[in-house]
């Protein structure tokens, strides 16, 4: 594809995972991916071309470099950005690995957990707002199974977090949708990344289609609701968990 054809996609949480598998897929597809994440760019881990130069180094659990980022991101695009996907997100465990309840968790955690899972997407999505509206581009935000039950290893923090984040998709949608910006959200399940917690294999032995999901099938849902095959879906959250919310 050509440069000037060229369409570009921002993610964020592209270190690992899903996001690993969302850069491939849309790569594969002749885009040009901007990555953000926590790490500089570890091009051992992160074998794609152009990598260094797209990436951008920001923790989202700082508002302020959040909002700073806005301007070199926007120093990266030609005016115009296709796609934003907010996929960073954090879920701090309890000493040994448990979960983290309500009574628990400290509030600083939870500050911590909402900036990344939560107001980052929308501090993104508003300060690149122009650039997305000019390429008529679509947002599509990760939630999580963990965002409407209660899960045996995610903590309160990410649960709550990512329940906004369900509810932040549906206003955004209506907000955006004047500027020809579609916005939707995908809520995965239980994905073969390395943040699995042990015993996960016990709630895989009762979905339905018993088995866990690849981060490459996460990235396909991410990829429909970016391209024109979704063009007339918007303010709907997917569900990718092999029926685990039957």
């Amino acid at each position: 594809m050509s440069g000037a054809a060229q369409k570009v996609m921002l993610l964020t949480g592209a270190s690992r995972g899903i996001g690993h598998a969302t850069v491939k897929r849309f790569e594969r597809e002749g885009w040009r991916v901007l990555t953000c994440s926590r790490q500089p760019f570890q091009p051992e881990l992160c074998p794609w071309p152009g990598g260094r130069e797209n990436h951008i180094q920001i923790d989202l659990a700082d508002p302020n470099m959040t909002i700073a980022a806005i301007e070199t991101i926007r120093e990266k695009l030609d005016g115009r950005l296709h796609a934003l996907v907010n996929n960073a997100g954090i879920s701090p465990k309890a000493p040994g690995g448990g979960r983290l309840n309500t009574l628990e968790t400290d509030l600083r955690t939870w500050g911590q957990v909402f900036h990344v899972n939560f107001f980052a997407s929308i501090v993104l999505a508003r300060g690149l707002k122009d650039e997305l509206s000019a390429a008529r581009g679509a947002v599509v935000n990760v939630t999580s199974i963990a965002g409407s039950r209660v899960h045996p290893f995610a903590g309160a923090a990410y649960a709550t977090s990512k329940a906004a984040l369900k509810a932040l998709t549906r206003e955004m949608a209506y907000d955006f949708g004047p500027l020809g910006v579609r916005v939707n959200a995908i809520a995965p399940g239980e994905i073969e990344t390395s943040i699995l917690s042990p015993g996960t294999e016990r709630i895989v032995e009762g979905l339905p289609l018993r088995r866990l999901g690849k981060p490459s099938e996460v990235a396909d849902v991410i990829w429909f609701l970016c391209s024109d095959a979704s063009s007339y879906v918007t303010g709907t959250e997917i569900e990718v968990n092999a029926g685990q919310h039957v």
